[in-house]
């Protein structure tokens, strides 16, 4: 493991139980990362969404704030574990996530594929699993049409505005140069949507918490999950 592998990754081992830990904890791995690899802008944009759903904790009216603030804190504890094994523990990784930081230093890729990436398989393998692991832990339910789905939906009128101006900043090189096809670049990205996905995670935690009952079957969602997540980033991050 090279010397700046294992600052970032002392730096995924600190713990979090708080939206402001994950703040200061996306800020360390900002600038501890170049922004010639490409979990440098995976970071940058998910550090600025995480700012923004702490600072709507006092503008917004919420249903269950506790419940999303913790939402938001083991959501972000998925993405720390997912590079902690990848540093570590490849062969145990979560393959969405190994496939992300396998390409990190691929100069043939754009910013906003690595964003995108990132979001792929922080979305569509851990959301589910943060929102069944927070529910449990407050004794809830993930239900359709409840009070934290409501909030849960209300958190993509954050993300619209966020993630479009994101897009338009990042259309450039990894290493900053501008990208030839830009046509060839939606291309790339237009088999994945933001909030299509986060509906979709909804509907696969309600699954997860049900196929809880039966150990395997809930094992076998989320590896089946992994793969389909694995190839969609794959996807993702082919070479413009």
């Amino acid at each position: 493991m090279t010397e700046a592998d294992q600052q970032l990754l002392a730096i995924a081992s600190t713990p979090v139980h708080s939206i402001a830990d994950v703040v200061a904890v996306f800020e360390a791995i900002e600038n501890a990362v170049p922004e010639n690899e490409g979990i440098h802008w995976f970071n940058w944009l998910y550090l600025t969404v995480t700012k923004s759903v702490g600072a709507s904790m006092d503008t917004l009216h919420w249903n269950n704030p506790d419940w999303l603030a913790r939402l938001d804190v083991v959501f972000a504890g998925l993405y720390l574990a997912g590079l902690r094994k990848c540093l570590t523990q490849a062969a145990d990784a979560p393959q969405c996530w190994k496939v992300f930081i396998d390409s990190r230093n691929d100069t043939r890729l754009a910013r906003i594929q690595f964003a995108m990436a990132g979001m792929n398989a922080h979305i569509n393998h851990d959301l589910c699993v943060a929102v069944v692991e927070t529910c449990r832990e407050m004794g809830l339910a993930p239900t359709h049409g409840s009070a934290i789905h409501a909030d849960f939906t209300q958190v993509n009128q954050l993300l619209d505005k966020l993630i479009d101006t994101a897009k338009e900043e990042l259309k450039i090189g990894l290493l900053g140069q501008v990208i030839p096809d830009l046509g060839a670049l939606e291309d790339r990205l237009a088999g994945f949507g933001i909030l299509a996905s986060r509906e979709l995670a909804w509907t696969n935690a309600e699954l997860l918490w049900h196929a809880q009952v039966i150990p395997a079957l809930a094992d076998r969602f989320l590896a089946g999950l992994d793969k389909t997540t694995a190839m969609l980033g794959k996807g993702l991050l082919l070479p413009v």
